[in-house]
């Protein structure tokens, strides 16, 4: 394989077998973390700004492009503007991975990161009154906006949800991690007219507002929101399933220790939902999942004992606080790490 771009590095057909992982059944993960900049934001990335170069807004060497992003998004908008010749800001907030935030940066975008939180306790409210700021500030500045923008949608309606339906010929099940909601709008649109009876769930953390839910403080990025998308009036899916951040994270370290991958904030709390519903599922029934990124991103933050520790109460197996790993804490080895609670047992 020769590649003329680093854009050419997205991997589209990549899916991980997970064998009797719910109710018996198989679930098939579909990996996008091995796209360039690791994750699935690098097609809404190239779609968003090429969508402003169709129609005329954005101009090389002169557009200011900005975006609000925990993360994954900046890190593909920074290079796909570094490519394409546009200055780029992302706005973040302090619930970004260190190492993404890093990683923009040497794209060569600026990175603004709000501190305070928004009135419902989020920061999504905060980095969009920034931005609001910057767009009056200066007039060569353009939002992309991927929360209303429908580009964001098209691009997962367009692309990912047909990966999806090449790969197989029947699905029951498709579960999404809500964000944004374009890969969940985009991909239900899709796979609703190739598969009739399909079920769509939308799987958000707890304290996420998009279907409804109580706004609360979350710490795990990449995943929910505190200001509902209007994109998310196009979604529909048929369930939606709130997973608690101590769950996400006891997902994630059950997933690496018996699946032997490092799956990101996200994933872990799409696999916790699957865990859910699982008892929904029926013998014979075709169960599909996105996986938008994987867990080197989230060293420093879920996997991480310390951070683990400060920002979220998990449980031992006796239902007991255990707010860290203990063993890497306090010095011991590996093995003295607990083992939460099985989502299986």
């Amino acid at each position: 394989m020769i590649i003329e771009s680093p854009l050419d590095l997205i991997f589209r057909d990549l899916f991980y077998r997970l064998p009797a992982f719910a109710g018996g059944l198989d679930v098939f993960l579909k990996l996008e973390g091995f796209n360039i900049t690791g994750s699935i934001k690098v097609k809404a990335a190239i779609g968003l700004v090429e969508d402003l170069e169709r129609r005329g807004i954005a101009k090389p060497h002169e557009t200011v492009i900005v975006e609000s992003s925990s993360g994954n998004l900046g890190l593909a908008l920074s290079l796909v503007c570094a490519i394409k010749g546009y200055k780029f800001i992302c706005v973040t907030d302090p619930n970004a991975n260190r190492a993404t935030i890093r990683g923009i940066e040497l794209y060569g975008a600026k990175v603004i990161v709000v501190e305070e939180r928004d009135p419902v306790g989020g920061f999504l409210g905060s980095r969009l009154k920034k931005i609001e700021q910057i767009l009056q500030a200066d007039p060569k500045a353009v939002w992309l906006n991927q929360y209303s923008n429908i580009a964001n949608k098209n691009v997962h309606a367009e692309q990912t949800a047909n990966e999806i339906a090449r790969e197989f010929s029947k699905i029951d099940w498709m579960f999404i991690g809500s964000g944004t909601t374009g890969t969940l709008s985009g991909v239900s649109e899709t796979l609703r007219q190739k598969f009739p009876g399909i079920k769509i769930v939308a799987v958000e953390p707890e304290g996420s507002v998009t279907f409804g839910g109580a706004p609360g403080k979350r710490s795990i990025p990449g995943i929910g929101t505190s200001v509902r998308p209007k994109l998310a009036d196009l979604a529909n899916p048929d369930k939606v399933v709130t997973i608690s951040e101590a769950k996400t994270v006891e997902t994630c370290l059950a997933f690496a220790r018996d699946n032997h991958l490092l799956v990101g904030g996200s994933t872990g709390t799409v696999l916790a939902g699957i865990r859910e519903v699982a008892p929904e599922f029926e013998r014979g029934d075709t169960i599909v999942a996105i996986s938008p990124d994987l867990g080197e991103k989230y060293l420093d933050t879920v996997y991480d004992p310390a951070w683990v520790a400060e920002h979220i109460v998990l449980k031992d197996e006796s239902g007991a606080p255990a707010n860290a790993y203990n063993g890497r804490i306090n010095g011991g080895s590996r093995t003295d790490i607990p083992r939460y609670s099985r989502l299986d047992s």
